[in-house]
């Protein structure tokens, strides 16, 4: 089995981490508000939703957002605007909620029927010398069977902070296990996509 890319893109190679696009494609499964924090109307749906039961309540605080009982009913209202920076976390905790909450629903969409087919571009190397293009690139489809890992690693969002080897080890896992030696050529994506 190949090692892992050390230093992606020294010869010209662009693209993202595999894994990565894998998280995006999940966020885009996982729906949720699509008005941005920034208007009256995704900052209120945002509130709403992490408030909507004790539950959601303690896992607000948990996420380090503790605004009191009054300046919270002001956002609500509208009669004050959170700081940008309250504002990028109520965003992200949000996003983590609602990942930890559809987590489990996607992640049978994703193990229904023996797996989900995913369908894998390799890096765009055209910028590369020819004596150092991998020769064996092309569009792949695959089947991923095993979600759990990755669906875990994802709804834990820790690849959101610079912490991407969970998800990375997940999604290599799979990887190697649905294409082979061969996975190192689509370590790295130029697009990934699938649906479930």
């Amino acid at each position: 089995m190949p090692g892992r890319t050390i230093d992606f893109g020294h010869y010209g190679a662009k693209g993202e981490r595999s894994s990565l696009a894998v998280a995006r494609v999940l966020d885009s499964l996982a729906g949720g508000i699509s008005s941005p924090v920034t208007t009256r109307r995704g900052l209120t749906a945002r509130l709403r939703y992490m408030t909507r039961s004790e539950h959601a309540r303690r896992a607000m605080i948990d996420e380090g957002l503790k605004p009191s009982a009054k300046t919270l009913a002001r956002w609500l209202e509208g009669t004050q605007t959170p700081r940008a920076a309250n504002l990028t976390l109520i965003d992200q905790t949000y996003r983590r909620m609602r990942r930890r909450n559809v987590a489990r629903y996607l992640l049978q969409r994703l193990n229904a029927s023996g797996g989900t087919r995913v369908e894998i571009h390799p890096a765009d190397d055209s910028q590369v010398a020819p004596r150092h293009r991998r020769p064996d690139r092309r569009l792949r489809r695959i089947n991923i069977r095993r979600w759990d890992r990755i669906v875990e690693a994802w709804a834990d969002g820790g690849w959101e902070r610079g912490i991407e080897a969970p998800l990375d080890d997940a999604w290599i896992d799979e990887l190697s296990d649905a294409i082979g030696s061969d996975w190192g050529a689509y370590e790295y994506t130029k697009s990934l996509g699938f649906n479930a």
